[in-house]
């Protein structure tokens, strides 16, 4: 099946994950979903990841963690800002924190996919994909 979106499809497919309690979530892998899943790692806010497959089929299995008995999800939102009909873009001096830093923002700069809090640091803007904590 075609995706037209496919950042917003990789959010949904975790939080669909995330909300029933698997391990892992299953996505289409691209150069995209590959960085995100990355920065994601990097935050805390997911295991790991590994792709599998070969060619057009190639999946990426991201790691869900989760805490306490009751198995609560890190990831409680995952929010897609920048979309294919509207593009929101952000200069260095107006990069978003999301609650008051207790998330993250995930940028698209001219230097790679990073968070907002390293965008930041490296002093570039760029198109606000997603928000996530």
């Amino acid at each position: 099946m075609a995706v037209n979106d496919p950042i917003a499809d990789m959010l949904t497919r975790i939080r669909n994950a995330s909300m029933a309690r698997h391990q892992t979530a299953k996505v289409p892998a691209t150069k995209m979903t590959r960085s995100i899943a990355a920065v994601l790692e990097a935050e805390g806010f997911v295991g790991g990841f590994e792709e599998t497959g070969e060619g057009i089929g190639r999946i990426l299995s991201i790691g869900l963690k989760y805490k306490g008995k009751q198995r609560q999800p890190i990831i409680t939102t995952l929010k897609r800002v920048s979309k294919p009909g509207l593009r929101v873009y952000s200069n260095r001096r107006d990069l978003p924190r999301v609650l008051g830093g207790i998330g993250i923002a995930i940028i698209s700069t001219s230097s790679g996919i990073m968070c907002d809090r390293e965008a930041r640091n490296q002093g570039v803007g760029g198109e606000v994909l997603c928000y996530v904590w």
